[in-house]
């Protein structure tokens, strides 16, 4: 799969996270996310649901669900 090599610069992904409803939830969801490895950044916004992420290569679906479920919340998908 070279098509990942060919990425130059930072990946950004938002994601749709349900059951976030305060700043406690949003930290709890960007703390696990920000353990993934390669992710430089994380911003959670509970009123929307939305968590954008920026990593140096794609993030794998599973490593994002495990994340977010170990804080307690759902991953409903992609924005």
């Amino acid at each position: 799969m070279t098509a990942q090599t060919d990425t130059t610069g930072p990946v950004t992904t938002v994601y749709k996270v349900s059951g976030m409803s305060c700043g406690h939830c949003e930290g709890a969801v960007s703390g696990e996310i920000s353990g993934i490895s390669g992710v430089s950044s994380v911003t959670a916004v509970a009123s929307t649901g939305e968590v954008t992420v920026v990593s140096a290569a794609p993030l794998e679906d599973e490593a994002v669900r495990a994340a977010v479920d170990e804080a307690g919340f759902e991953l409903a998908g992609r924005a």
